[in-house]
């Protein structure tokens, strides 16, 4: 594939068609930046033969001859670096979802090869980055309006690893890399970092006592910044009832999120409180709640993603960097419990 300056429509290949990929397809259909022209997945019962603008393929090698610009991976975390590299490789702009990788190693190889590239626009789907309640939480932070980030206490949670049965590859460490902390708490600790920087210093207890799989079910974190910043996490698949639940202290109030828009619908609303710090903590006639009752954060993130390649910027959010950072401090969590690391 040459480096040219690309132009629209953007020729996309998609890496695996299932419940992500057919997402992801969805928003490639009405984005007139981008036009599918082929998809990977090995599943043929999962084949659309009536897409017949669509070329199928059971082979991401073969998928990878085809004439692209652009290719999606939305693939099980043992594919994620291998088939992102190659696509690197081929001179493909490039989307992976998360997880990057199963590893910090795997996830380092994957920067080795994107610096290889000219001029290559590599992003990750860290989605909720681009969710309304984030963005907004965000720009109070950025605006300095309340002052630094004191700390963040965050919980993430769900009520099983897996999706359908027991044989879900989510189960197994060797494909999967890790449990609900590589699988959904990612997203939690991404925006730990977003919010409150680099985290240096982790105690953690990481466990897999209650359904037993390869991987765990259970994290607790405790971590702390250079800059004293100090972040608490609970990643859990024992969540009877799913939560998501971010709270943002700063020296002239607290930022609480609440409940994340997906397709589950099973987070509750999506709300941000803003409690000003001089407020009467006996009263709640100073704060202000607003709802956000729109998911666009797939639509534009995938936008967002069109425009760095068509006006040849640099990856904002999402990049390689905030991916190797994010893993990075994962694999600090689980190497922070001694027990764990041994098993």
């Amino acid at each position: 594939m040459s480096n040219d300056q690309k132009v629209a429509p953007l020729k996309v290949g998609l890496a695996g068609f299932g419940v992500v990929g057919r997402k992801r397809y969805q928003f490639l259909e009405s984005n007139d930046k981008f036009i599918t022209v082929a998809i990977c997945e090995k599943r043929t019962s999962l084949h659309d033969p009536h897409r017949t603008n669509v070329c199928w393929f059971t082979d991401y090698q073969d998928l990878l001859d085809q004439d692209l610009d652009v290719v999606f991976v939305c693939m099980s975390n043992d594919m994620s670096a291998k088939v992102t590299i190659a696509s690197l490789d081929r001179g493909c702009h490039t989307f992976c979802e998360k997880p990057p990788a199963r590893n910090i190693t795997e996830m380092d190889q994957v920067v080795e090869a994107e610096k290889r590239t000219d001029n290559i626009k590599l992003k990750y789907g860290f989605n909720h980055r681009y969710h309304d309640s984030i963005r907004a939480a965000l720009d109070i932070v950025n605006d300095n309006s309340m002052g630094r980030v004191i700390n963040i206490k965050g919980i993430y949670g769900k009520s099983n690893l897996i999706t359908f049965d027991q044989t879900d590859w989510r189960t197994s460490r060797a494909i999967a890399g890790g449990g609900i902390l590589l699988d959904q708490g990612i997203h939690m600790v991404d925006l730990m970092r977003l919010f409150g920087g680099n985290f240096t210093k982790v105690h953690s207890f990481v466990s897999n006592d209650y359904w037993k799989y390869d991987v765990e079910d259970n994290v607790y974190a405790l971590m702390r910044s250079d800059e004293g910043v100090v972040a608490m996490l609970h990643s859990s698949a024992t969540q009877w009832k799913h939560k998501f639940r971010l709270e943002v202290d700063l020296e002239d109030g607290l930022l609480g999120l609440s409940g994340i828009l997906s397709g589950s619908q099973s987070y509750g609303e999506e709300t941000l409180k803003i409690t000003p710090g001089n407020s009467n903590a006996a009263s709640t006639a100073s704060e202000s709640i607003t709802q956000f009752t729109e998911d666009n954060s797939w639509r534009d993130e995938i936008s967002d993603f069109a425009d760095d390649i068509l006006l040849d910027r640099s990856v904002s959010t999402g990049s390689s960097h905030d991916a190797q950072e994010t893993m990075n401090l994962i694999e600090q969590i689980y190497a922070a419990d001694r027990n764990w690391k041994s098993r």
